[in-house]
């Protein structure tokens, strides 16, 4: 089962209930910080789509004044400049959620939004797990389900979406046109900022008004931690292992390697959340599965240090350092759920 699935299962049984399953233990959890460091972010991601939603509507109304004319909008400086500025916000922008991930897809009243800003594909991908949401474009057109607004973004701003793309253009006057050097379609990228904006402050309320519970802390360790096999299969089919050959839409331009250390580094510190909790039944099993955590954490930085600084590693080896690192998630996963039945506290997946 993907995460994808086991997020919109978890999301639909609970919501489904009405509410989420109380637990009859677990009294020195503490998950205030939990919950301030969501909100400290979410307040980056509403931050960073508004400035977002801002170019990309000028963007949209410098090609308006062009009616649409792409080899003309090609010609227009200040139009190659916001596109610039807009793939830097977008760089910028795409850690305020993936810190945040394993508590939003974990989380059953907030895991729709995974879904819609980062996980959930389209409709032509897979109409299981596609986006609940259409894009009404500007000029009428609706994009129904095309898939979440991080990837959906990405492939407009550097061309892994050609659908969504008005043509291509020497951005940055070098006299080559290299990867990423496109001119979105203006009426889609509108579209999407704005919608960009709209579910981060539904995220933003939503997780102001979010009342954290073991429960929720628990089953979001035990099922957002042992996703590194999905996450190294998409690293291994990116630019950042295949080069040119790639021809993924998604994750090429912010390697999975940063992801995935950054939805670790958001598990860590609900991990610190919890383990008070386990440590009351056992101390020596709450420092162990805190110290592995934090190993895992460490494993994937080192490989991102590696890429960084210009090794190129091979699917083969992304296959092998997957598996290794699911085998860690996995023993962890296993070690949070065995001291969840102890504390009484429900494990949902």
């Amino acid at each position: 089962m993907s995460r994808l699935v086991r997020i919109l299962t978890l999301a639909a049984a609970l919501l489904a209930a009405g509410a989420t399953p109380a637990s009859a233990a677990a009294p020195a959890a503490s998950l205030a910080p939990v919950k301030s460091y969501l909100l400290e972010h979410t307040a980056l991601l509403t931050g960073f789509t508004k400035d977002f939603s801002v170019v990309a509507n000028r963007y949209y109304a410098a090609a308006k004044r062009a009616n649409f004319s792409y080899p003309a909008l090609a010609k227009n400086a200040a139009a190659r400049r916001d596109l610039t500025h807009a793939k830097t916000l977008w760089i910028k922008g795409n850690p305020y959620y993936e810190r945040v991930e394993g508590i939003v897809a974990g989380t059953p009243s907030l895991a729709v939004y995974d879904v819609i800003l980062d996980a959930g594909s389209s409709a032509k991908e897979d109409p299981a797990s596609a986006v609940p949401f259409d894009l009404e474009l500007p000029n009428g057109k609706v994009l129904r389900k095309p898939g979440n607004l991080y990837n959906l973004t990405e492939g407009m701003l550097w061309g892994t979406r050609p659908e969504l793309v008005g043509g291509k253009a020497d951005l940055d006057g070098d006299g080559r046109i290299e990867f990423g050097e496109v001119l979105p379609d203006a009426n889609a990228l509108k579209a999407a900022a704005d919608a960009f904006v709209l579910y981060s402050e539904r995220l933003d309320r939503s997780g102001k008004a979010w009342r954290p519970t073991p429960s929720d802390a628990f089953t979001s360790v035990v099922v957002m931690v042992p996703t590194m096999s999905e996450y190294f299969g998409q690293w291994k089919v990116s630019r950042f292992v295949l080069g040119d050959k790639a021809s993924g839409e998604a994750f090429n331009v912010v390697s999975r390697l940063s992801d995935i250390g950054d939805i670790l580094g958001g598990l860590r510190v609900i991990y610190r959340g919890i383990g008070p909790s386990i440590a009351q039944i056992d101390p020596q099993q709450s420092a162990q599965t805190r110290r592995e955590l934090d190993a895992l954490w460490g494993y994937v930085a080192k490989l991102r240090a590696q890429e960084k600084s210009g090794k190129r590693f091979t699917p083969q080896q992304a296959d092998t350092l997957g598996r290794t690192a699911q085998e860690r998630a996995t023993a962890i996963a296993g070690q949070v759920t065995q001291a969840a039945a102890r504390l009484r506290v429900k494990i949902v997946q």
